[in-house]
């Protein structure tokens, strides 16, 4: 890995700032993973539900022929589909992946919580998989805190991180603590709020005592509280610019004023299945 700020997480340093692919199509997945690690990005996240693992994989091809990057510098994510959590589902998923990427990841997840095939069979396959060589690492993505637990309960190997839907109009503190419990680390999906933070008051002022723009002040806040941000964009300006946030320093009085942001209707992306719910964080 480059020197960029990472958490490390059962011995494996994850860097703090990484691209996101969610919604690019295949062409423009390809073009921004590409120019995304030119830029200097050393974390890429896709999935199998994104249809964009190959172009994913050309992209990274590209910069490493490019001369940009080496593949042992880049830290490659995709996730297990909720069709596919049985036993075999979930392996023929994982050697599918790594085929359309052409590389095996650093890090598998299973993409949301699934109240069937019973979460032991799905949890020994995604402990699987690692064994076999089909990932270095295994995780979660969108699990409420006690599901959070309970899915590292029942993994032999370590759950590196639950990727869920974290910016400044959420209160994740449950979530979060759970992570630090089990040895763990959150991802932020969504961590611009879909772009709702451009407009933001408090976030502007900020960002002009810095130079900086809100965008770059929110992915400030997220690396601060050594949470792992994964921006997408479809444009390079805007990937340069969230990718120039290392040069400053948000006092605690500012992260105060960002946490205080969060609200009850914050959350942008709520796609859980009906059999779980999200962490009551305002009861």
């Amino acid at each position: 890995m480059t020197d960029q700020p990472a958490i490390t997480v059962d011995g494996h340093a994850i860097p703090l700032l990484g691209f996101g692919t969610w919604n690019l199509t295949p062409e423009v997945a390809r073009t921004m993973v590409a120019e995304a690690l030119r830029i200097g990005y050393r974390h890429i996240d896709t999935a199998w539900i994104y249809h964009n693992e190959a172009a994913v994989g050309d992209g990274i091809r590209d910069a490493i022929a490019a001369g940009h990057v080496a593949r042992e510098d880049i830290w490659l994510t995709t996730k297990i589909w909720v069709a596919h959590f049985d036993r075999e589902g979930l392996l023929n998923q994982a050697r599918e992946s790594v085929a359309s990427l052409g590389f095996t990841p650093d890090l598998l997840l299973l993409h949301w919580p699934k109240a069937e095939p019973a979460w032991e069979e799905t949890l020994g396959a995604l402990n699987e998989a690692k064994d076999l060589g089909l990932t270095r690492t295994i995780g979660l993505s969108n699990f409420p805190s006690a599901e959070f637990r309970k899915a590292q309960s029942l993994s032999k190997a370590r759950l590196v991180t639950n990727q869920v839907e974290y910016h400044p109009y959420l209160k994740l503190s449950k979530l979060k603590a759970a992570a630090k419990e089990l040895g763990s680390a959150i991802t932020a999906w969504s961590p611009l709020a879909q772009g709702a933070i451009a407009d933001d008051p408090t976030l502007i002022e900020i960002g002009k005592a810095h130079g900086k723009t809100p965008g770059q002040v929110t992915l400030r806040w997220l690396i601060q509280q050594n949470v792992i941000a994964i921006p997408r964009t479809s444009k390079v300006s805007r990937a340069e610019e969230n990718f120039d946030v290392f040069d400053f320093q948000l006092t605690e009085e500012e992260v105060d004023r960002i946490h205080a942001l969060a609200r009850p209707d914050g959350r942008l992306g709520d796609w859980i299945d009906p059999a779980f719910k999200w962490d009551e964080e305002w009861a």
